[in-house]
């Protein structure tokens, strides 16, 4: 991954590749369903970019994060921070553009984990090769309100608002326990959930001073069925990319 993002790098850059070293840590775990692959990505592009003093925007980041990851999703929200809504050409799905808002603090994304990885090439293969009409024109209607929800910052709206009828009822049967997880976050207070990503984590939005009930409830619903897991309750990021 670090080999094929030096090498966009200096093919967008024109620059002639020179050898580097590079050490990754962090706190994103790996084939759990949170981005871990954009934050390798986006640090390796940023470092190149401070090392050679590209100038790079980072409207270019994303750009070249997107070719990388196939889409923009994580790279425009890792890169930019907030909450992004990135758009591709839909002919040649070039990168295009984002629109982002920020996150108000006083929510926060419960996020558990369970010790089951599970790679997005992998996962992906769970998913049908057709989908019904009404089970896409739902879950786009579902993403609209969720986005709405955010960007007026009427968290209270967010409250059983997500409804995917596109993914989750394909992956989330392969995942055990996670299901029940979800609802167990919004019995205990939670306003929606979802499967991050591909999974295997599940992930609950919650006013922040319920964090801690809906995280227990959640873990208690894998623990439940004999799956350990991780619960993390975090805050969204505004800032994005930062090279210290």
């Amino acid at each position: 991954m670090v080999e094929a993002t030096a090498a966009v790098f200096y093919a967008k850059t024109g620059r002639p590749p020179q050898g580097f070293y590079y050490h990754v840590e962090g706190d994103v775990p790996t084939a759990r369903g949170l981005g871990s692959s954009v934050t390798v990505i986006a640090g390796v592009l940023a470092g190149l970019d401070a090392l050679h003093g590209a100038g790079l925007s980072r409207h270019q980041l994303v750009e070249m994060a997107t070719e990388l990851e196939g889409h923009p999703d994580n790279a425009s929200a890792g890169i930019l921070g907030g909450f992004c809504v990135a758009r591709c050409d839909p002919v040649t799905g070039v990168y295009r553009d984002t629109i982002r808002f920020e996150v108000g603090a006083e929510i926060a994304f419960v996020v558990v984990s369970p010790a089951v990885e599970l790679l997005t090439k992998d996962s992906r293969g769970a998913l049908p090769e057709a989908l019904p009409y009404f089970d896409a024109v739902r879950s786009i209607n579902s993403v609209a309100y969720v986005v709405a929800a955010f960007a007026s910052r009427n968290y209270e709206r967010l409250r059983d608002s997500a409804g995917d009828f596109m993914h989750e009822p394909y992956r989330l049967p392969k995942i055990k326990g996670a299901s029940a997880a979800i609802t167990a976050g919004l019995k205990a207070g939670a306003f929606t959930g979802w499967l991050s990503g591909s999974g295997s984590s599940v992930l609950c939005v919650v006013s922040a001073a319920m964090a801690g009930d809906v995280g227990a409830a959640m873990a208690g619903a894998f623990s439940a069925v004999g799956v350990t897991s991780e619960v993390r309750v975090l805050r969204a990021d505004n800032t994005g990319l930062r090279v210290d």
